[in-house]
C-alpha cells in the first residue's frame, strides 16, 4: 500500500482546490479559443474581448442555471432524505448482519450501490452513515475491522451514479428541447431539426447495456470487497470513541404556531399529497414503458414528497437541510464557470475544432470507448457529471451525429468515463470523509482496486452491445 499512499499524498500536493482548477480550465480555453478560432473571426470587436462576452453568456444561461438548481436539489434532497429515522432503521438493519470484516465490507457495498442507482446524494450520505455505524459497532463489539475498507465501501457509490436515474446527463436529455437548446449554434438548422426531442430512460438507463453492466456491478463489486476483508487487517477505530455527532433535540413544549411546525401530522399529511401527485403523474404517461416521465425535476419532487414525508416534523426537516446544503456549495460556484467554458467552447468553434479531432480517430466501435477514456480524464479536472456534461456534451453529441454512432449509447459512455474516476478525485469523498473521520489516503488504495474493476465492466459493456 506505499504507492498508493505515495499517490494520495502527490494527489493532494499537486491538484489545488476543485474551485481553483475551474478558474484554470477556465483560462486554458480561453487561451485554446484564442490560438486556434482567431483566424477564423471576421467581426470589428477586439477578439479578446468577444471571447469575454461569450463567456458572459455562458455564465449566465438560464437553462444551464436552472440545470444547477435542479443539481443543487438532487444533492441536498437526498441527503435530507438520508438522515430521516426511517432511512436511519434501515441502516440499523443492515449493520445487524455485518458480523465479519468481509460481510460488512460487502453488505456495504451492496446496499450502497443499490442506494446510488435511486439517487446519487442520497447514496453518498447513506455510505457514510453505514461505514460509521459498522465501525462504531466495531468497536463498541470488539470486532476486528478494516475501517478504511469499509469507508472505501461506503464510497463505492460515486462509481455507479451515473448510470442510475439521477444521473445528471441521462437525466437532462430526456426532457424535451434539451439537445437542440445544448446544440444551438453548433449544429445546422437542418441538424437540429433532426435532433430527438429527448432521450428517454428506456434508451438510456434502462438500457440492455446498462442493465446488464448494474447487474454486473452489484455482483462483482461486493464480492470483490468481500475477498478483501477476508484479508485479516485490523485498524484502530479510536478515531470514533470521542466524535458523537448526535445531538439533543430540545424537549421545550411549543405554543402557538410552533405546533404546526413540530406536529408529525403537518409532514405527513404534505408528504402524502406530494406522493399520491407523484403516483397520478406516473399513471397519466401515455408510453409508460419508455419511462420518459423521469426527469430532473420528477426525481427532485420524488425526494422532498419522501423527505418531508419521513421526518418526524418541519424542525427536524429544517434541521437536516441545514445540514444538508453546505455539501451544495461546489455545485452553486462551480457549475456557472463550467457553463463559462461551454459559451466560449460553443460560440468561437472550439467545439467543432474537437468533435472533427474525435470523428478523424475514432469509428462506430471506437468512439464510445474513446468517449468513457476522455470522460474519466476529464472528470479528474471538472468533478462534477453536470459540470461536465455542460463542457464535453456538445463535443460528444456533434462527433457521434458525424460517425452516426447512437446519442444514447454516447451519453451512457460519457457516464461510464465519469464516474470511474471519482475513485481517484475526492471531491466528493468529503461529506463521507467528514462523518467517518477517515482521510483520503485511507480509503484511496481500495478505492483504486474498484476503479480497476468497474473499468473491466464498463469496457466489456460497450463492446457487447
Amino acid at each position: 500500500m506505499k504507492f498508493t499512499e505515495k499517490y494520495s499524498k502527490a494527489f493532494q500536493y499537486l491538484l489545488p482546490t476543485p474551485l481553483s482548477i475551474a478558474f484554470i480550465l477556465t483560462l486554458v480555453t480561453f487561451l485554446c479559443a484564442y490560438l486556434f478560432t482567431n483566424e477564423n473571426y471576421q467581426g470589428e470587436e477586439v477578439y479578446l474581448f468577444k471571447l469575454l462576452g461569450y463567456w458572459e453568456e455562458g455564465l449566465w444561461n438560464k437553462s444551464l442555471m436552472v440545470f444547477a438548481m435542479q443539481m443543487m436539489l438532487m444533492l441536498v434532497l437526498g441527503h435530507i432524505l438520508a438522515v430521516t429515522p426511517f432511512i436511519s432503521k434501515i441502516i440499523k438493519f443492515i449493520t445487524k448482519f455485518a458480523t465479519s470484516n468481509a460481510k460488512a465490507a460487502a453488505l456495504v457495498t451492496f446496499s450502497t450501490i443499490l442506494v446510488a442507482l435511486f439517487n446519487w446524494g442520497l447514496g453518498l450520505i447513506f455510505g457514510a452513515i453505514i461505514s460509521r455505524k459498522i465501525g462504531e459497532k466495531a468497536l463498541k463489539e470488539g470486532m476486528s475491522l478494516n475501517y478504511p475498507l469499509i469507508g472505501a465501501a461506503g464510497y463505492s457509490c460515486l462509481m455507479v451514479w451515473h448510470g442510475g436515474i439521477s444521473g445528471s446527463s441521462t437525466t437532462k436529455v430526456a426532457e424535451e428541447g434539451h439537445l437542440s437548446n445544448l446544440m444551438q449554434g453548433i449544429l445546422t438548422e437542418e441538424k437540429l431539426a433532426l435532433l430527438p426531442n429527448s432521450i428517454p430512460f428506456s434508451e438510456t438507463v434502462f438500457s440492455g447495456m446498462n442493465i446488464y453492466a448494474c447487474f454486473a456491478v452489484l455482483i462483482i463489486l461486493p464480492g470483490l470487497m468481500y475477498f478483501l476483508g477476508k484479508r485479516r487487517v485490523s485498524t484502530d477505530l479510536s478515531i470514533l470513541k470521542y466524535n458523537s455527532d448526535s445531538v439533543e433535540e430540545q424537549s421545550n413544549e411549543p405554543k402557538g404556531a410552533e405546533h404546526f411546525d413540530t406536529s408529525i401530522l403537518t409532514t405527513k399529511t404534505i408528504g402524502l399529497i406530494v406522493l399520491i401527485y407523484i403516483c397520478y403523474k406516473i399513471s397519466s404517461q401515455a408510453n409508460l414503458l419508455q419511462f420518459g416521465f423521469i426527469t430532473p425535476n420528477f426525481i427532485n419532487l420524488t425526494l422532498f414528497g419522501l423527505a418531508i414525508l419521513f421526518h418526524k416534523n418541519i424542525l427536524a426537516f429544517l434541521k437536516a437541510t441545514d445540514q444538508a446544503i453546505g455539501g451544495a456549495s461546489g455545485i452553486l460556484i462551480q457549475f456557472p464557470l463550467y457553463f463559462g467554458i461551454m459559451g466560449i467552447m460553443k460560440s468561437s468553434g472550439l467545439v467543432n475544432l474537437m468533435s472533427g479531432f474525435f470523428v478523424e480517430i475514432a469509428n462506430e466501435t471506437t468512439f464510445p470507448i474513446f468517449t468513457m477514456i476522455s470522460a474519466g480524464i476529464v472528470n479528474i479536472f471538472v468533478p462534477s457529471g453536470g459540470g461536465q456534461w455542460a463542457v464535453q456534451g456538445p463535443i460528444i453529441i456533434q462527433a457521434a451525429e458525424s460517425l452516426q454512432v447512437p446519442f444514447s449509447k454516447s451519453i451512457m459512455a460519457l457516464a461510464y468515463g465519469d464516474q470511474l474516476t471519482n475513485m481517484l478525485q475526492p471531491f466528493w469523498a468529503l461529506p463521507l470523509l467528514g462523518i467517518t473521520k477517515l482521510k483520503a489516503k485511507d480509503i484511496i488504495p481500495y478505492t483504486l482496486i474498484l476503479m480497476l474493476t468497474g473499468s473491466l465492466i464498463y469496457l466489456s459493456a460497450l463492446l457487447l452491445f
